[in-house]
């Protein structure tokens, strides 16, 4: 399948500093910023700095050196939070969005990571 980016979403926008962000860590290949509506105390946003759209197209085409920092990101964040088990944390959930049953509002690969609270079920019965 062929992804079309989108170099006007907003997280590009963000990406080249058209728009400001409220920045946790930025590495080589990702960007990591609270995000403007939080769920939860801890609402982070992590997002790859290549033009990916979703998960899919981020684990198919990203290289492995993306995938890597994309993940030991994720993981250094929770850490320095203090919501990873291995921090004294009571832990988090990493949400990734994709398409329109997945409800993604913004077409550039992200994560979120909550925490900070009691988060209940993901899903609920219809």
């Amino acid at each position: 399948m062929a992804y079309e980016y989108d170099s006007e979403n907003i997280f590009a926008k963000i990406l080249r500093g058209e728009i400001p962000n409220n920045t946790v860590l930025e590495t080589e290949h990702c960007l990591a910023f609270r995000d403007l509506y939080p769920q939860a105390p801890e609402h982070i946003l992590v997002i790859p700095k290549g033009p990916y759209v979703n998960f899919d197209h981020f684990g198919a085409e990203a290289s492995d050196t993306e995938l890597a920092d994309f993940s030991r990101t994720v993981a250094r964040i929770a850490k320095e939070i203090g919501v990873s088990p291995d921090a004294g944390g009571q832990g988090y959930r990493l949400i990734a969005n994709t398409g329109a049953h997945g409800v993604q509002d913004v077409p550039h690969m992200h994560m979120h990571l909550i925490g900070g609270r009691v988060l209940g079920r993901i899903l609920q019965q219809a």
